[in-house]
């Protein structure tokens, strides 16, 4: 199975460069055209949530640091 995380994106910080959404390999980031920033502009949300294996780049590319990425701990399968 392979990992699976989630990120979060600080509105303060996000100017919309899209950095994120271009880079992530898994096609998990959109810009919310919907929603505004405190500074007028379109954050960064997660289009979809399953598919996002927190590989952190989108953290790594943000000029802003803007996003955390978290993953969620492995299962041990019971014997």
């Amino acid at each position: 199975m392979p990992p699976k995380g989630y990120i979060e994106v600080n509105e303060l910080y996000c100017k919309a460069c899209e950095l994120c959404v271009t880079d992530c390999p898994h096609g998990v980031l959109a810009l919310d055209m919907e929603r505004l920033t405190p500074r007028g502009y379109h954050p960064a949300y997660m289009v979809d949530p399953d598919a996002c294996t927190g590989c952190v780049i989108c953290a790594v590319v943000c000029p802003d640091a803007a996003i955390t990425v978290y993953r969620y701990e492995k299962q041990k399968a019971e014997v």
